[in-house]
């Protein structure tokens, strides 16, 4: 059964979801944040059980549509005035059997946060493995998980003309980017995610999104787009008979040769200055570092690129097999799981693979002629929170920064960004610090330890003195030579300014 957005029946539906109240906060409330984090892990009971025997209309809609209970027709009529049990039906949205509505899809209030603002999501999925009793079947239509949610954290939230959104899924990639763009294109390989992506669309009122079918590139045709994204099926999945290859996470590709790809042929689908955004594995293989690899993907781009790549975690062969088999349902002990295991730990020593790295791609169609931004790290636990104004910036600081020799940089005036705290460690008795250490709330909530100068000279940046004005005065402090102290020190402020812990001052 596919869903069928229809432009009226949707709206409908819309509507009566709203005066039902099924909203986030609404539905945490009915069965408590306990139950709430345990859904998360699978388990349905906690939450059942606190809504008890209500049948009001909103415990009726957290049962249906939040878990996938059955409900009784009469119970869902009464919570869908409007739309009804038929209009379920007809949209594709549940079955009727029995006088009892049985859901054929999720659908569940997500409330979100950016650098634009607060806001609210009805977001249709397929049924979980807890609503389904067992494993996801192939042509499984995710809903919003903790990759997406990452991903919609990380967009930009620069203004943009044109944005597309490659894997679209549900479509929450598309709807997070149609908030700043004007107007976005969502592919997919299935139809049925595409399906989805339309009815979500509907669902919450949001125009100027268009689905198109197809792989990678190939549905934009000739078009080039301001703004890519993409949470592609990167999952490392063995090409043998027995593994499911679930469609939201497999690209149908060896290794990480996916987002290898996407990487090599973004570039030229990029319109000059446009921006790229996506959430990727790499492979650290026959001793070649997976960051490394990915840098060497950058360099075969036929455009010259940006690239800021943040490797976020590590696994090891294992712990990546595991991870990914639970994903889909197989848990440890039932039939099949050590097959699975077995295929995957095959498939890594046939490349050689000790390890995996998951994190961030931000790339940028570079400017003609400018030193492009190269920037490969590891910030492991970083960074939950909003992070789109934070990419904005550091591209933009970079830009500003690649115009400025050192002379000039020393004569720019500096602010310290709000965010940023400053924590000194002493030895018990001693008069000096051993330990200086810079720490910033926003962006990645990066830590830094910096030395006297340095310190001395962050300190001392409130946006009245040149840099070198200050270099200087530092240096008479410490009685050190200015001049090998302002070469000390200017690479070092380059990069606090580039990962934000300084910012210009303003005028």
């Amino acid at each position: 059964m596919l869903p069928h957005p229809d432009p009226v029946a949707v709206p409908a539906l819309a509507a009566d979801l709203a005066a039902a109240g099924f909203t986030t906060d609404a539905v945490r409330g009915a069965w408590g944040e306990e139950a709430d984090d345990a859904i998360a892990r699978g388990l349905r009971t906690p939450a059942l059980r606190a809504l008890g025997s209500r049948d009001d209309a909103l415990a009726v809609l957290a049962r249906l549509l939040a878990l996938g209970i059955p409900q009784p027709v009469a119970h869902v009529d009464a919570a869908l005035p409007v739309t009804r049990s038929a209009g379920l039906v007809g949209l594709g949205l549940a079955t009727v059997e029995d006088d009892t509505v049985r859901p054929a899809v999720l659908v569940r209030p997500q409330s979100f946060s950016d650098d634009t603002g607060d806001g609210e999501w009805w977001i249709a999925s397929d049924l979980d493995e807890a609503a389904l009793g067992g494993a996801l079947p192939e042509d499984h239509v995710l809903g919003v998980g903790g990759a997406s949610l990452t991903l919609a954290r990380l967009q930009s939230v620069a203004p943009a003309a044109s944005g597309l959104d490659i894997g679209t899924g549900c479509g929450i990639q598309a709807l997070r980017m149609r908030r700043v763009v004007d107007r976005v294109v969502a592919t997919d390989v299935s139809v049925r995610a595409l399906r989805f992506a339309e009815l979500n669309a509907l669902l919450n009122g949001v125009d100027g999104i268009e689905t198109r079918l197809g792989s990678l590139f190939d549905p934009a045709g000739d078009d080039v787009f301001d703004r890519i994204v993409s949470n592609p099926p990167f999952v490392i999945t063995p090409r043998v008979t027995g593994v499911p290859a679930y469609e939201y996470r497999d690209g149908g590709m060896v290794g990480d040769a996916l987002v290898s790809t996407f990487v090599q042929g973004v570039g030229e689908r990029l319109a000059p200055g446009g921006v790229a955004q996506l959430l990727g594995n790499w492979e650290t293989r026959d001793g070649v570092e997976g960051l490394d690899r990915v840098r060497e993907w950058v360099a075969a781009s036929p455009v010259a690129l940006d690239a800021w790549v943040v490797e976020r975690e590590w696994l090891d062969p294992v712990a990546y097999a595991e991870l990914w088999i639970r994903d889909g349902g197989t848990l440890p002990g039932s039939p099949g799981f050590a097959g699975l295991v077995d295929a995957w730990l095959d498939d890594f020593a046939a490349r050689g693979v000790t390890g995996i790295g998951f994190g961030y791609i931000v790339l940028r169609r570079a400017a003609a002629g400018a030193t492009p931004l190269a920037r490969y790290e590891t910030a492991f636990g970083a960074g939950d929170g909003a992070l789109g104004a934070h990419v904005d910036a550091v591209l933009a600081a970079h830009d500003r920064l690649a115009a400025l020799d050192d002379d000039a940089l020393a004569g720019e005036r500096l602010v310290v960004a709000p965010d940023v705290t400053e924590a000194r460690h002493h030895r018990p008795g001693d008069e000096e610090p051993t330990i200086i250490e810079l720490r910033q709330g926003g962006g990645f909530g990066r830590a830094l330890s910096v030395d006297p100068g340095l310190a001395a000279l962050v300190g001392a940046c409130d946006g009245d003195l040149p840099l070198g004005s200050l270099i200087d005065a530092i240096a008479q402090l410490l009685e050190v030579d200015a001049v090998a102290l302002r070469a000390d020190l200017l690479p070092r402020v380059r990069e606090l300014v580039l990962t934000g812990f300084l910012g210009w001052a303003r005028g």
